[in-house]
């Protein structure tokens, strides 16, 4: 470099006193000179920068509110839940894709038989499985995209935990339940997967209290598939002309009352154990 911007040139730049073609000029040089930008940064107006930097870390820095979180705060949802809420990585578009996706899959298969086959029970099965998993993924710093956040929100980890798993049990009923409508022969008996939806979720919750969310899930996920493959087998022999569903001791009467009384326990043992559900217990 054997050339440098004169003084005069300099101070105009460091006070945006310049046309923009010399400012454009200047700042080429400076580039490639440290002498002159040493000069410019002895007389810059701190003032002037600070101000302007602050505008760019303003800018760079605040969260641009969602889809999600837009709606929720139209809805009175308080700033920081409907942003908490929102990360809810269960409430995210890829997953809720994969739930469409799964739920597509669960509808071909029903449509390929007649209105009591396989391919309905694999539905009614598979449809309260969609928010048991959403629920455990929930919450936790191995899941949960803001759990950092969560530790330090005026929230309890319970209160956020159970807003959680509302939402996500709404928007997967909600899903599943015009999934349903669109399988062949559908009736009002094609809620018969509702109660199995809501006891596996406040199972799920109240299990918690003892292990991990995942652990909980994947406990209750084995046992109802389980109980469905065992149900079904043995249900065969006793009535081999009725229809799949009725098999199934989880689809008939008594079986969605003692649901019913399961979710109702699983209800009570998460409102009495619901501190063991506070951030440090549940990791």
């Amino acid at each position: 470099m054997t050339w440098h911007a004169d003084p005069a040139t300099l101070q105009s730049y460091a006070l945006g006193r310049i046309s923009p073609v010399q400012a454009a000029s200047v700042e080429v040089h400076l580039l490639a000179c440290d002498r002159c930008r040493s000069a410019v940064a002895a007389g810059a107006d701190r003032a002037r920068l600070d101000a302007v930097w602050s505008g760019i870390t303003a800018v760079a820095d605040a969260p641009v509110p969602g889809i999600v979180e837009r709606l929720l705060g139209r809805l009175g949802v308080p700033e920081h839940v409907g942003r908490l809420l929102a990360a809810t990585p269960a409430l995210r578009l890829s997953w809720l894709a994969a739930i469409v996706v799964t739920l597509a899959f669960a509808v071909s298969a029903a449509r390929r038989g007649d209105g009591g086959g396989a391919g309905v029970v694999l539905f009614l099965v598979l449809a309260p499985l969609l928010p048991l998993a959403g629920v455990a993924a929930s919450f936790g710093p191995g899941t949960d995209p803001v759990y950092e956040v969560a530790v330090a929100a005026p929230l309890r980890s319970f209160d956020l935990l159970l807003i959680r798993a509302t939402a996500v049990l709404t928007v997967t009923t909600l899903l599943a339940g015009a999934a349903a409508a669109t399988v062949p022969h559908a009736d009002w008996g094609m809620a018969v997967w509702l109660l199995p939806a809501f006891g596996l979720t406040a199972g799920s919750l109240a299990l918690s209290t003892w292990v991990t969310p995942w652990k909980a899930a994947a406990a209750l996920a084995s046992v109802w598939v389980g109980a469905a493959a065992i149900g079904l087998r043995v249900a065969a022999g006793t009535n081999p002309g009725g229809p799949l569903v009725e098999r199934f001791v989880a689809f008939r009467p008594s079986g969605q009352v003692a649901l019913a009384a399961f979710t109702v326990v699983a209800a009570i043992i998460v409102a009495l154990r619901r501190d063991a559900l506070e951030i440090g217990r549940t990791v």
